[in-house]
């Protein structure tokens, strides 16, 4: 149930382009606090009229150029964002960029709910720099040296920060060498349920280089008698596809709608879940609160979520596609069908519930 609107709070994210785990975090929050919403941009393809106009402060930084967009956001946040979020006293940051708008306000509070510190700038940042062209890769070490210093100042001036995870915990301190408090991201677990056992093994990761879908493929082209569904989109896409070409056991019904999500998941047999170093990972959690045993990797936030042998099989970190195969045979009906209870019962540790109630208080704390 949505409180009283919060005229006293604002929250602030880095645009609307993709509906991921973050962009759940928003809406939540939102319905919620029914909370006015800062933004750099909209996609209107791809969230419509979700937020309400009347709810939602578009700083329409958006471009067709990526690269473009990203320089616009920032400016954005780092101007006129900084402006609107000073008329308001209670302010709650998310993303990566949005935290440019906290200036040091000396009033009020500044939350900042972190999904992880850009891995660009930090972890991964050599994984980002192999991957663009080299063309583009001076342009990235000026984003780098522009935004790393700024984006630390906003974080250590919080008056609050909020890691997703124990994962994202360790970030901070590693990196910035900021405290935070672990609030695990909100669930709708009741909009998932067990509805039949399928057969089918399900991905719903987006696919992109670090997500590893490709190693699913693979594995999955080497089970002809097993069945993959990727549920999702990405730059990867096309590639994919092709690597898939000739296994009619793999499909890609691309993105769905909440409704036809859920349903599908309700009716896999287990979900496949193996990125790199994931920062939380709602899928695994939407997959056992439908009773679905997840197929993980052991490191990042799914060794929070995912009890291997209970909830779930985990994968070394340096798996290969046989231990893919293994897993995926090692889960037959009744062995998926054994951990449903415990799928269950563990996916209420994150549910919505939960996350408003924690919230709620820092919020009430002030």
């Amino acid at each position: 149930m949505a409180e009283t609107a919060r005229t006293d709070l604002l929250l602030l994210y880095d645009f609307l382009q993709t509906r991921g785990g973050a962009e759940r975090v928003l809406h939540c929050l939102h319905a919620h606090f029914a909370a006015p919403v800062c933004v750099g941009f909209v996609e209107e393809a791809s969230f419509g009229k979700l937020f309400a106009t009347d709810d939602l402060i578009d700083l329409g930084a958006g471009s067709r150029l990526p690269a473009l967009a990203i320089a616009r956001v920032l400016h954005a946040f780092h101007g006129r964002g900084a402006r609107v979020a000073a008329s308001y006293p209670t302010r709650l940051f998310s993303g990566s960029y949005a935290p440019l708008a906290n200036r040091g306000f000396g009033h009020g509070r500044s939350i900042y709910y972190c999904h992880t510190p850009p891995r660009f700038l930090y972890d991964l940042r050599d994984h980002y720099q192999a991957h663009f062209p080299p063309w583009q890769r001076p342009l990235l070490a000026a984003l780098r040296r522009w935004l790393q210093p700024r984006y630390e100042a906003a974080v250590r001036s919080m008056d609050v920060v909020l890691a997703n995870s124990r994962n994202v915990q360790r970030r901070l301190q590693d990196y910035l060498g900021v405290a935070s408090r672990v609030v695990y991201p909100p669930v709708d677990t009741d909009r998932f349920q067990w509805l039949a056992d399928d057969g089918y093994f399900l991905s719903t990761a987006r696919l992109e280089p670090l997500k590893r879908v490709d190693m699913l493929v693979r594995a999955f082209k080497r089970m002809p008698s097993r069945r993959l569904v990727v549920s999702s989109g990405g730059s990867e896409l096309a590639r994919l596809k092709a690597l898939a070409a000739d296994a009619p056991n793999i499909q890609f019904p691309g993105w769905l709608g909440d409704r036809q999500l859920a349903e599908l998941i309700g009716r896999a047999r287990a979900t496949i879940y193996v990125p790199v170093d994931e920062d939380f990972g709602m899928s695994p959690v939407e997959s056992m609160a439908a009773g679905k045993p997840v197929i993980g990797v052991a490191e990042g936030g799914l060794l929070e979520t995912v009890a291997d042998g209970k909830t779930g099989i985990l994968l070394s970190p340096q798996f290969g596609e046989e231990d893919v195969v293994a897993a995926v045979l090692a889960l037959d009906p009744n062995r998926a069908a054994s951990m449903r209870a415990a799928c269950i019962h563990r996916a209420e540790r994150f549910s919505s519930t939960r996350f408003l109630k924690e919230i709620g208080a820092v919020l009430h704390c002030g």
